[in-house]
């Protein structure tokens, strides 16, 4: 199992330190991995535990991986941000009374910016045979802010990711290095959105047969 050094999580900690967020999650997953998954920044339950994916959106996309063969093992789990985007909000209970709770919210590009060393030290070091960024924040932390998962899901992509050049940077620079990635809906959005549930489906198969095709390359004495 792959894990980021303590140093590069304090420094993901320090640089979060003031905006309206909590916790920090760690990466999960082998080395070498089928795939690397990029999505959000971890919500509620996922700092309870400390394990990324285990809520409802969680549970889909363990749906969506068996559909292919694979399991949480065969993966590993990353996000943009790692520590919980929230927002305080009124909370209506039953018996008429509210509460002041904290609910997420997608995290900022401040945000994303603070964290970029963390995401950027598991890209340079993981291997996975492919990337799939999970929603928006995910594919648009990689491919810049044009990029939209509505118009690139399912497609695998050959290109170039941003990354953190320095530290006080606040815009991201290009990789010389190409990434094989391929967009998919955050499973979260069939919560919300049902009619994406086809889409979501079909990119599955579709990372599913790109993985399957690379085997048989890598058999072969090719490549993907």
């Amino acid at each position: 199992m792959f894990r980021i050094p303590e140093s590069i999580a304090n420094l993901g900690r320090d640089r979060i330190a003031g905006f309206p967020v909590e916790g920090f999650l760690y990466g999960e997953g082998p080395k070498k991995p089928k795939l690397m998954l990029i999505g959000e920044a971890p919500g509620e339950f996922e700092l309870v535990d400390g394990i990324p994916f285990i809520g409802r959106a969680g549970k889909e996309l363990m749906k969506s991986l068996a559909t292919i063969g694979l399991t949480r093992e065969d993966v590993y789990i990353s996000s943009a941000v790692r520590s919980r985007p929230y927002k305080w909000g009124t909370k209506n209970n039953r018996d008429g009374t509210t509460t002041e709770r904290k609910y997420n919210r997608p995290p900022t590009i401040k945000e994303i910016l603070a964290h970029a060393p963390v995401l950027d030290y598991e890209l340079a070091n993981i291997e996975p045979k492919l990337i799939v960024t999970l929603g928006n924040v995910g594919l648009q932390r990689l491919l810049g802010k044009e990029a939209k998962v509505t118009e690139l899901h399912g497609q695998l992509l050959e290109r170039p990711i941003h990354y953190l050049n320095e530290l006080e940077d606040t815009t991201f620079n290009w990789t010389k290095k190409l990434y094989k990635i391929v967009p998919t809906f955050h499973p979260a959005s069939i919560f919300y959105r049902p009619s994406h549930r086809p889409s979501l489906d079909a990119d599955w198969l579709e990372i599913g047969r790109i993985l399957r095709e690379a085997d048989r390359r890598n058999t072969e004495g090719g490549v993907l």
